[in-house]
């Protein structure tokens, strides 16, 4: 995300001498990916941010999937792993539902503050499918809000704290960066004319947030020997680590409301392509929002039939009536997973109904990976168990 901001103070020449009021130094942490070659921020901290006081092993949520074999089209209803939420926090209550070798996808929904956090394995896209939060972060303080997609990039130190009426959170969590498709950006990292948003669009953090306090702890997802190579530690720091008083660079949080993408129809049915929003290492992100649909007299607006022969296809309906699904039961909360091998399109009944639509009034987040996905513990506590066979409309005795 090659797009430079600097909030807070910093000295006029990185890597050299910058002092507190009092005539100590700040210190100085770069921040980058790809060891060195690639985006990076440097932070300015009150204290040392590698000051280490205690590392504890910290258990985390059940991990562990399952394959999704024998091959089956699935309809996950995540509305229903959350009944009491009163106790819920949005990292460590995080139920995962989908997951593979390169990305895990999680649902939670939240009312209390959650411990403060940082992910050592890649890049998390959290989509606010309804509340909001305040998160903290190392660079500053986002307010995420329903239909914020927000972009923690790998190991920012930070917390969700919900609004008044909780966080809903669909979390994306990557093995790698997650950022806007290449075809979208310059050679140098601006948006070209043609991406469907643009720098205008994304909201990073303004000001500094400068906390103060001792034996601070942070959890930790890092690699290692658990289930998906994800292992957690406790890590208990000397001084706050909410304590820098400036930035600058190409690397920090920021979120995206759903609602500033702008949508690229055609006059026939547009692929899936055209709805990509971002991307990471073997996954794109893309979403369906509200648009005019197809203007072809002839035109069918719903999906033709079509069959993922390299990827699995997650659907996350979110808001609004999804048209190529009506008749199957799937409403707002629900997923629809279609794997690689399988070929799938609307329901025979939404065909018809779509014709001389002009119109469709559509919410939904989409993943599709490039390596098969399992069913966590989540996704095997939401799975309906008739969604497959209701293009047949019974199933084999």
């Amino acid at each position: 995300m090659a797009f430079y901001r600097q909030v807070g103070e910093v000295p006029p020449k990185r890597h050299t001498q910058f002092r507190k009021p009092d005539g100590g130094l700040y210190y100085e942490e770069l921040m980058g990916e790809e060891g060195f070659s690639s985006d990076s921020s440097l932070l300015y901290h009150a204290g040392v941010p590698s000051a280490l006081v205690d590392s504890q092993v910290w258990d985390l949520p059940d991990l562990a999937t399952v394959p999704n074999h024998p091959l089956t089209p699935r309809h996950l209803k995540l509305h229903d792993l959350f009944t009491d939420t009163s106790k819920s926090n949005a990292v460590e209550d995080r139920r995962l539902v989908l997951g593979n070798g390169d990305v895990r996808i999680s649902y939670v929904v939240a009312e209390q503050p959650s411990p403060y956090y940082r992910n050592a394995i890649g890049d998390e896209c959290v989509y606010v499918e309804k509340g909001s939060a305040t998160v903290e972060t190392v660079f500053g303080v986002l307010n995420a809000v329903e239909g914020d997609y927000v972009i923690i990039p790998r190991a920012t130190t930070h917390r969700w704290l919900p609004g008044p009426d909780g966080v809903h959170a669909y979390a994306i969590e990557g093995n790698s960066h997650i950022a806007p498709p290449k075809r979208y950006l310059s050679r140098y990292g601006q948006f070209l004319e043609h991406s469907p948003y643009c720098e205008r669009d994304l909201h990073p953090t303004t000001e500094p947030f400068v906390e103060e306090g001792t034996d601070v702890e942070v959890l930790v997802k890092h690699r290692g020997n658990g289930p998906g190579g994800i292992v957690g530690t406790r890590m208990t720091y000397a001084t706050h680590p909410f304590d820098v008083v400036g930035w600058d660079g190409c690397l920090y949080p920021y979120t995206f409301n759903v609602s500033d993408f702008e949508p690229i129809t055609g006059r026939v049915h547009q692929p899936p392509p055209v709805h990509q929003v971002f991307e990471g290492y073997n996954f794109v992100v893309c979403n369906f929002v509200p648009r005019k649909v197809d203007y072809h007299p002839l035109s069918v607006p719903v999906p033709y039939y079509h069959s993922n022969v390299d990827s699995d296809e997650v659907m996350f309906y979110c808001g609004g009536d999804y048209e190529a699904r009506k008749g199957s039961g799937i409403g707002l909360g629900s997923i629809s997973l279609h794997p690689g091998g399988y070929a799938h399109g609307p329901q025979p009944s939404a065909i018809e109904a779509s014709l001389g639509a002009e119109r469709f009034e559509e919410l939904a987040v989409m993943v599709d990976t490039f390596r098969p996905l399992e069913l966590g513990e989540g996704g095997q506590a939401a799975d309906d168990g008739v969604y497959a066979w209701t293009w047949a409309g019974r199933r084999k005795n």
